[in-house]
């Protein structure tokens, strides 16, 4: 089981809210109402680790190893969405999300394929540590500068924990493994082909509820996150292409074939795809 030894590797770097983060440093006349409001949506976002925990646990009652990691993944993420709300609390209330604003981005996820999910939830750790990287670069105000680097550095971790449980998959199931992996790792370094920001929170997750079936649908502005990144934070080609990059990069350690772009991931698709066969019962093409 990797559970008891990922619970000691994040509980031995784990900050602590008041011990941690420089709260004295505050500085006033650096924050602008700009930047309050975004602090406002990514706590909003981070908040949505609830249902994206609730469908973890319903895809993966067949692996409780994994459902064990989730308490940690879980714990994490809630307390990224707390030290931003907390944040707010302290220096700017009137920005602070309501329980009602909370409550919107919790709503339930249709099935999909563990592998893919686990896939793509991986990904979204290496953006989300890129882009909090970027917004620590942006703010100008000294506390909420640590905390986006704080952030950023616990986004790392969580996918080098997926990152684990890819490797063992990979054992248990080989080609099946092999096709989902490449089949999101070629969608989510395509970032730049496409309109929209590739992360879970901006994907359609119901299709009973659509349009209204992405977490970024259902924010107090659902438009923010493409403003905060192409107009605030500048999250541009050269940011893109470091995202894009990583991924082909851990792609290529992960599957033991050199990957220098996602043509070459999409070939190794495809020939994985074929080695399955037309009866397999990989349902993921």
């Amino acid at each position: 089981m990797l559970y008891p030894e990922l619970f000691r590797q994040l509980e031995s770097v784990r900050w602590d809210m008041d011990r941690d983060i420089p709260w004295q440093s505050f500085d006033a006349s650096r924050l602008t109402e700009e930047q309050a409001q975004t602090i406002k949506m990514n706590a909003i976002t981070e908040w949505a680790a609830l249902p994206a925990t609730e469908m973890f646990l319903r895809d993966n009652r067949h692996d409780s190893d994994f459902s064990a990691f989730m308490s940690i993944w879980f714990f994490e993420e809630q307390k990224h969405s707390l030290v931003l709300m907390e944040y707010l609390k302290r220096f700017s209330p009137e920005h602070a999300p309501t329980e009602a604003e909370l409550h919107e981005v919790r709503f339930d996820f249709d099935p999909a394929p563990p592998l893919e999910t686990l896939m793509l939830h991986f990904c979204g750790e290496i953006r989300l540590n890129h882009w909090y990287r970027r917004a620590a670069e942006w703010h100008t105000e000294p506390v909420i500068k640590h905390i986006y680097t704080t952030l950023s550095q616990d986004e790392a971790r969580h996918g080098g924990a997926y990152l684990r449980y890819m490797r063992r998959a990979l054992e248990k199931f080989g080609d099946e493994a092999r096709a989902a992996f490449a089949k999101v790792g070629v969608l989510m370094a395509s970032a730049r082909r496409t309109a929209q920001a590739l992360h879970p929170t901006n994907l359609h997750v119901n299709k009973a509820l659509f349009p209204n079936d992405t977490v970024q649908s259902r924010m107090p502005d659902p438009e923010w996150l493409e403003h905060w990144l192409d107009k605030q934070i500048k999250f541009d080609a050269a940011w893109e292409t470091k995202v894009g990059t990583r991924i082909l990069h851990n792609m290529s350690l992960l599957l033991d074939r050199s990957f220098k772009s996602v043509q070459e991931l999409n070939r190794y698709r495809k020939e994985v795809l074929a080695s399955l066969g037309p009866n397999a019962g990989y349902q993921g093409a």
